[in-house]
């Protein structure tokens, strides 16, 4: 697939079942994707893979301060796909390159790896919610002090059941745009 084919045809996908990629296959992609725009080459980001038994501590730790929630009402938020795969970012606190800068470069990365990851056939989608708000699952998966969840991408197969996805109409970007004479 094409680099245009795969921007015009990525699209969030929801159902989601079996297989997503091996840890292999996923640090192969991943490889491509940190070729993203990095200014300093800082790579201020790392990844935790979650799947099976994992995804029920991380349920289980968002259940510790929601119990205003059901555990199966969280299972249904956080068990969406056969693999989350959580994009952590890590400031380089102090460094040449602003933060603002280094998250756009872990952005960027995490956008090309969705992209590679639609090329290959399978179907994700970036969701943030109670993982980025939440105090008790970075604890737990070991995020340092000035570390960040950024999400997660839930990562699977698209259902083939699900209806099809329709193309986005193209943007009329002409006031996105000025030009400077």
């Amino acid at each position: 697939m094409d680099v245009f084919t795969a921007l015009l045809t990525r699209r969030s996908v929801t159902r989601l079942l079996d297989p997503a990629p091996g840890d292999e296959e996923f640090r192969y992609l991943l490889q491509s994707a940190a070729t993203a725009h990095d200014h300093g080459v800082l790579r201020p980001w790392r990844w935790i893979l979650v799947r099976d038994d994992g995804l029920d501590i991380v349920v289980d730790s968002l259940a510790e301060e929601r119990p205003d929630l059901s555990r199966a009402q969280l299972a249904t938020k956080v068990v969406r796909a056969p693999l989350k795969a959580m994009p952590v970012f890590r400031p380089r606190v102090g460094h040449r390159v602003p933060e603002w800068e280094q998250l756009a470069a872990a952005s960027a990365m995490t956008h090309a790896l969705l992209l590679l990851l639609h090329a290959r056939g399978y179907g994700a989608i970036w969701c943030t919610g109670l993982l980025c708000t939440s105090r008790t699952p970075p604890t737990r998966l070991g995020l340092g002090a000035e570390e960040r969840l950024l999400g997660a991408l839930d990562i699977g197969s698209p259902d083939p059941s699900a209806p099809p996805q329709r193309r986005r109409p193209p943007v009329d970007v002409r006031d996105h745009v000025a030009t400077l004479v």
